[in-house]
């Protein structure tokens, strides 16, 4: 993680925008991290939603659902017991096939399986297209959200499926790679974009069946 401030540090608007989502997740890994470790990853996921996000008025609340599943990634790697399969799944801007896939599969997956999803250069929200794309199928995904990867997710996943990202996709030794050669639905109409979100169901289904 980059050098990132102190949550005293911060502007008083700043810190009461995030102070309840700190003594939150204080209290939920209570025992497992220490509060410098806890403010240290909610003052960071904070800078990092808030220099993206679009609405304003969520930046609270996605820099705590960021920072919880950076801590609980951080937690399966300290954890010596085999947990869950976890799946990364990265694009470009995380608005669009990261995010359809995502939720294909915590709906065929159930709670079987960890999802993350990334971005090498996260937009500013979701592409709406592709949000309602989602909800003709049963999906809603009105509350995801762009965002970065992270050292820590990467690190607990069992597999990295890449969409587009490229080169500055992050590699680490003896993690597993997949690509998925996706056409991107930015700039698309909804029927097109109808055909990529099929053809990510069909492959996480595949991916489904290779974990549970």
């Amino acid at each position: 993680m980059s050098e990132t401030r102190q949550f005293d540090d911060l502007p008083q608007s700043e810190q009461r925008l995030i102070r309840h989502s700190l003594e939150a997740l204080q209290r939920e890994f209570d025992g497992t991290f220490d509060r410098e470790t806890i403010e240290r990853f909610v003052v960071d996921s904070y800078e990092r939603i808030a220099a993206k996000s679009k609405v304003k008025k969520f930046i609270g609340v996605n820099a705590e659902r960021f920072a919880r599943q950076r801590l609980q990634a951080l937690a399966r790697i300290d954890s010596a017991e085999p947990g869950k399969p976890g799946v990364l799944f990265l694009c470009v801007h995380n608005a669009g096939r990261s995010q359809m896939a995502a939720g294909w599969l915590r709906t065929i997956a159930g709670e079987d399986m960890n999802v993350y999803t990334g971005g090498s250069e996260p937009g500013a929200e979701l592409n709406p297209i592709v949000v309602d794309a989602m909800a003709e199928v049963g999906v809603d995904i009105r509350e995801e959200f762009p965002k970065p990867w992270t050292d820590e997710i990467v690190r607990a996943v069992d597999i990295v499926i890449a969409m587009g990202c490229g080169d500055v996709c992050p590699i680490y030794p003896g993690k597993r790679y997949v690509d998925w050669d996706l056409e991107d639905p930015e700039g698309k109409n909804l029927d097109a974009v109808r055909v990529i979100r099929d053809e990510i169901k069909s492959r996480v289904e595949l991916l489904v069946a290779e974990f549970v």
